[in-house]
């Protein structure tokens, strides 16, 4: 298990000044458009092979539904303590039930999320197993895609809710998950202070619209331009300016694994950051959507881009310690900053 020293982790950023940024996260309104996905995870314990085949019989204990893609990016920054106003389109099924009952029991204001009738919403069931005296571990994954493209009167209402509430929020998140909720085109023309942008697998789609930032994993830049990097810090840097310019974004936050992020900023040089903790994850489940969610809500509350990319890296660095679709909360990031403040002394 390796971890970096505060020192290295610390760089140039003033972590006072983080711990003051956080405190201003409750007073912030961001708007989540996206694609809104229910994650479901049935788990149980392993209790025999099938004598009918070669498969693991698993008795089942529990069902569970957590919010996932852009419902999961809303459900971090309501726990950092920040006001949300979710848009998306969602089915008319248990899963969308699930969704909207989890945002109306923390006070959300739903009227954003538009159903559509005879649809379905987009769902990732887990299957987690474990032996007597074993750990958890995930065996299996069915994705159940939801209807694909909206019709273009679904399009239409949507494309009122994201106009409207993006207007009125402090910052937006799109959360692009490729599930038919969003599209480029649904968003061109659309003001807001600023826009954040994560896209699983169309980013330069997206070249049409007005961004402030983007943030990338590593995978999702080589599958963009058909690349390896790997360990080629060249190549990074040729890509991701490449990306900044094409986009004609004012950062772009790649993130890397274990490598930690690097950050692109329009006239400067790339900023690379360590990553925070130990880089031997437990789950990395829904960590894009925790570092977009951190990142665009300490954008709003005021921080540089790379104040904001120090903030994401802390979230990351917690929430891949934690199983399953998870979130960070203020507490967790304002510990972790005191603790390398501490460190640094």
């Amino acid at each position: 298990m390796k971890s970096k020293s505060a020192e290295q982790r610390r760089g140039a950023v003033d972590l006072s000044r983080l711990l003051e940024i956080t405190a201003s996260f409750p007073r912030q309104t961001i708007a989540v458009i996206g694609d809104f996905i229910a994650d479901e995870y049935v788990t149980g314990e392993i209790s025999r092979i099938s004598r009918e085949a070669p498969v693991l019989i698993l008795r089942h204990q529990a069902t569970e539904f957590f919010p996932g893609g852009a419902a999961n990016a809303a459900n971090n920054l309501l726990a950092l303590g920040a006001r949300v106003l979710p848009v998306g389109a969602v089915g008319d099924d248990a899963a969308a039930d699930a969704l909207i009952g989890h945002f109306r029991g923390k006070g959300v204001d739903v009227s954003g999320i538009l159903r559509v009738r005879g649809a379905s919403t987009t769902t990732k069931t887990r299957f987690v197993a474990r032996w007597s005296h074993t750990g958890r571990q995930q065996v299996l994954r069915v994705d159940r895609e939801g209807g694909g493209a909206l019709a273009k009167s679904v399009q239409a209402k949507l494309r009122k809710k994201i106009v409207r509430c993006a207007a009125k929020c402090d910052g937006a998140l799109i959360s692009d998950y490729h599930a038919g909720s969003i599209t480029p085109e649904l968003l061109k023309g659309v003001k807001a202070r600023f826009a954040t942008l994560d896209s699983r697998y169309r980013l330069l789609d997206y070249r049409a619209a007005s961004f402030t930032a983007a943030t990338p994993n590593e995978p999702e830049l080589e599958a963009l331009y058909g690349v390896r990097i790997g360990k080629d810090e060249k190549r990074l840097e040729e890509f991701g300016l490449r990306t900044l310019r094409a986009m004609k974004l004012q950062a772009l936050l790649v993130t890397r694994g274990k490598d930690g992020m690097v950050l692109f900023e329009r006239g400067k040089p790339p900023y690379k950051i360590p990553i925070y903790g130990a880089d031997d994850a437990v789950d990395v489940t829904g960590a894009g959507d925790t570092v977009i969610a951190i990142f665009t809500l300490a954008l709003a509350a005021g921080a540089s881009f790379v104040e904001a990319a120090h903030l994401a890296n802390y979230g990351g660095g917690i929430v891949v310690m934690k199983r399953g679709t998870a979130t960070v909360s203020r507490a967790e990031l304002e510990a972790a900053i005191r603790s390398e403040a501490s460190g640094a002394r």
